[in-house]
């Protein structure tokens, strides 16, 4: 993917100087084009096409920011409460994500989610450890933001 990247900014840089023009519409004209050209090419290239990951990373961030927004509309709820009535407490949540890049991301996801906190990862990397705000809603909606998180980071991360 980085190899593709440099490649189109070649061609946008190339485009530049053929059409004796350093201007930023110039340079973008002739990325677009580089981006036709790596498409057109892309059966020949040793992985996917840059684009794809990068909407999938675009994708991700959508998601995480919906679930950010979610979740804090809950804790929002719970301390707003004119009596707190919670019940904190630690939970298992097994992942199905396999490899050092995809447990990680998952983990700093969950945790940027307010109202949990991952707080240990087991040997294997197939069991976090969560330190959950309030134990029936917040399992339940870190249940959720998991499955949509793993679904995003799978479309990022594998092919």
């Amino acid at each position: 993917m980085p190899m593709q990247v440099l490649i189109n900014l070649l061609i946008g840089v190339i485009w530049m100087f053929l059409q004796d023009d350093w201007s930023v519409l110039t340079f973008f004209s002739g990325y677009l084009f580089g981006l036709l050209v790596l498409f057109i090419l892309r059966r020949y290239l040793p992985t996917k096409f840059y684009l794809v990951t990068l909407l999938a990373i675009v994708r991700l961030f959508l998601v995480f920011i919906i679930e950010l927004f979610t979740s804090s509309i809950l804790v929002i709820r719970q301390v707003t409460r004119p009596r707190i009535n919670i019940t904190p407490g630690i939970f298992t949540l097994e992942t199905e994500l396999e490899g050092d890049l995809e447990i990680t991301l998952l983990a700093l996801l969950l945790t940027l989610t307010p109202g949990s906190v991952v707080v240990e990862v087991s040997s294997n990397s197939k069991k976090f450890y969560i330190h959950a705000m309030d134990i029936p809603e917040s399992s339940d909606a870190v249940l959720h933001s998991k499955n949509k998180f793993e679904k995003a980071i799978k479309r990022v991360t594998r092919s």
